[in-house]
């Protein structure tokens, strides 16, 4: 029984060793056994932690034997993504150049894992710099999809996707800029939490420099994992502030009221931006599952959909054109180096004047998403127009990634406003996962994960079930 411990949930594990049902060491030992057969063949992890890993396990079924006050992830083994500061590990963000930047301390949101008692079992890759939605670089090598090797695992987050999937420790760390934990979820049918910009704290002490503040207000932190309940728990034990960031919001974790609206606005697409038939399948399956669990679905559109997306492409990428180019240029791969400069031939290049209208513009875009989710409290959209990307689709030129960044505008547009998105596995279309994406208004999660959970419920989706590795 004990060798099938890296099938159960963070929720489960976490009961388990707290009742000394199980113990850490078996948990911890079970997951990393996994990693033993197939980090080889799908390269999720980039370091593994074994010793390390099995001292904290020791450690952690000591203080259950002690009986002295236990996190909400005690013992629970956990990934950790290799673009955030770990003490001790390098922070790689799967470029070449910083194999030897060694964190002094770990990142808020990491720490706020282990000290909920978490334990950290390895690193998950990521491409160059955390930029693309493909995972692959020139120092950790590429990470495979389990479902179809011939599709993208997602990216940046892809390595975390993975290990959730494989069952290499029951939650998986993330970030998001762009779509970053939820593309990876969506292509690997998992479930992702992107949470509002603020709820979970981040800092990476071996940063040269602070990000600029359009990167600043885009990026989250957030969980990956099998269930939405084990999101909830994740995002709960994530999300304690921390003084090193001054962005952090110390928002309730659940607003919801007896009487509450549960109007849902289903969207999906434009005339320009038209959703594959798998994609329109899942949103409509979505939708007849939310109306069984007592939600009103209708039709409707967010305001200025495809301006939201443009805004985080001229804004996020007239703000990487300096220092963060320059960067690229020296120390990326050919991979990141070609998809940025095809990037940047979408964007409108805007001068000071230009770039201060456009952050002015974010705040009265967001203020009209937020009359209405005034209007309809959740949106039940697509995680991306397409179906998971062919490897490297953004290696084949300018026109190629002008469609990719029309497929991802469902990600992009809810960044660039700082919107908690949920992307909910619901099941295959020809062998490949199919999911769909649930945003609300700022620091509404909560409405997210109980649409999710109603989703869940009636999908039947098992990754571990229905995943040929």
């Amino acid at each position: 029984m004990t060798q099938e411990l890296w099938r159960r949930s963070a929720v489960d594990l976490a009961r388990a060793i707290r009742n000394r049902e199980v113990s850490s060491r078996e948990a911890v030992q079970s997951c990393l056994r996994r990693v033993e057969a197939l980090n080889p063949v799908f390269n999720p992890l980039t370091e593994v932690c074994a010793d390390q890993a099995l001292q904290a396990a020791d450690a952690a079924d000591a203080a259950i034997r002690a009986g002295g006050p236990l996190g909400m992830l005690h013992g629970v083994p956990v990934t950790i993504k290799a673009n955030v500061d770990f003490a001790g590990s390098a922070t790689t963000n799967g470029v070449v150049a910083y194999r030897d930047v060694i964190a002094r301390e770990n990142n808020p949101a990491v720490d706020n894992w282990i000290k909920a008692g978490a334990v950290v079992i390895g690193r998950t890759n990521v491409p160059a710099f955390s930029w693309r939605w493909f995972t692959d670089n020139d120092l950790h090598g590429r990470t495979l999809n389990p479902f179809d090797t011939g599709r993208t695992p997602g990216g940046s987050s892809g390595g975390a996707a993975v290990a959730a999937a494989l069952g290499m420790g029951a939650l998986a760390h993330g970030s998001d800029q762009g779509g970053s934990i939820r593309y990876p979820a969506y292509a690997c049918g998992v479930a992702g939490l992107r949470p509002s910009q603020g709820r979970v704290p981040a800092y990476n002490a071996s940063q040269k420099s602070e990000r600029p503040v359009a990167s600043q207000l885009a990026a989250t932190q957030g969980p990956l994992a099998r269930t939405i309940a084990d999101l909830r728990l994740g995002l709960a034990a994530m999300s304690t502030g921390d003084s090193r960031d001054p962005w952090w919001v110390p928002a309730p974790l659940d607003l919801r009221q007896p009487g509450d609206s549960k109007r849902v606005a289903l969207f999906c697409g434009t005339s320009s931006m038209k959703p594959d038939p798998a994609v329109l399948d899942a949103l409509l399956r979505a939708a007849k599952s939310l109306e069984d669990a007592g939600y009103t679905v209708e039709n409707a559109a967010p305001p200025r959909f495809e301006e939201a997306a443009e805004l985080w492409l001229n804004v996020l990428m007239n703000e990487a054109s300096g220092s963060m180019g320059r960067e690229i240029e020296r120390a990326g791969d050919a991979a990141i180096q070609r998809a940025y400069r095809s990037m940047l031939t979408h964007r409108s290049v805007l001068d000071r004047d230009g770039f201060v209208q456009a952050m002015a513009m974010r705040t009265t875009v967001l203020r009209e998403w937020g009359a209405f989710f005034d209007r309809y409290p959740v949106l039940l959209m697509p995680v991306s127009f397409e179906r998971p990307f062919l490897i490297d689709q953004d290696q084949q030129g300018d026109a190629a990634m002008g469609g990719i960044l029309r497929a991802q505008s469902p990600l992009v547009s809810t960044a660039i406003l700082g919107l908690p998105g949920l992307s909910v596995p619901v099941g295959l279309a020809d062998g490949v996962p199919m999911g769909v994406q649930l945003v609300a208004g700022r620091f509404r999660e909560d409405l997210c994960l109980a649409a999710g959970e109603a989703i869940e419920a009636r999908a039947s989706w098992s990754v571990l079930e229905q995943c040929p590795a």
